[in-house]
């Protein structure tokens, strides 16, 4: 079974790589909204370091959402997903794995790239560090939280803005914990292990939960 799912891992990066470029696309569309930010703001270096976080966290989350309605679609249209589905191996399991492989190929490259992208809004040396940090622990959650969407939306086509609309609600805690860890890293007035715990426990909570959720959504789609 450790095999059939390291097999399915490494295939799914490669196809991450391979098609639409991946995690490359998602660092792409991370930069342009960094980027668009101290165009509209202006100048004022102060306000650019206060709202850094928020920008970097909102930018990961509308990047995170690239692609992943794709997560099961492309499996669902040539077919894969039905042997998945009658695969000796636990559709939870292979969800999860689909899950991390997807993280690998999206989100850590944003989390690689964010302290390069933090010095674009002015963030100091603390701030660089927490939202880094964040982003590290807080993405997977979003994964695993886009995969429940994914899974539901699994056989619409032009799924991506209903899955969308699904996900944002369910992401809002991780960004405000998100957020709050990378501003309490540069002083705020929260200490920094009350939020990072919190999105600890979120990410962990989502990685336990959105598995079974989302394979009971693909059986039920494939019914």
């Amino acid at each position: 079974m450790i095999r059939a799912l390291l097999a399915l891992f490494r295939r799914d990066l490669t196809l991450a790589r391979r098609i639409g470029g991946g995690g490359l696309m998602g660092v792409v569309f991370f930069l342009s909204l960094v980027t668009i930010v101290p165009f509209a703001i202006g100048p004022d270096l102060n306000l650019l370091s206060r709202i850094g976080p928020a920008v970097l966290w909102i930018a990961a989350l509308l990047s995170g959402l690239l692609g992943l309605d794709r997560l099961f679609q492309a499996d669902d249209e040539d077919g894969s997903l039905d042997l998945l589905r009658l695969s000796p191996v636990p559709l939870e399991l292979v969800v999860l794995t689909k899950c991390l492989a997807h993280w690998c190929a999206t989100g850590l490259p944003m989390v690689i790239v964010a302290p390069l992208f933090g010095l674009m809004l002015a963030l100091d040396g603390p701030a660089l560090w927490g939202v880094t940090l964040s982003l590290l622990v807080g993405t997977p959650a979003l994964t695993f939280l886009g995969a429940i969407g994914a899974a539901l939306t699994v056989s619409l086509r032009r799924g991506g803005l209903l899955l969308s609309i699904l996900v944002i609600p369910l992401a809002v805690p991780v960004l405000i914990f998100g957020v709050s860890t990378a501003q309490a890293a540069s002083g705020g007035t929260v200490p920094f292990l009350t939020p990072l715990l919190i999105l600890c426990g979120l990410s962990l909570g989502a990685l336990a939960l959105a598995p079974f959720a989302a394979a009971a959504a693909l059986r039920g789609a494939g019914e």
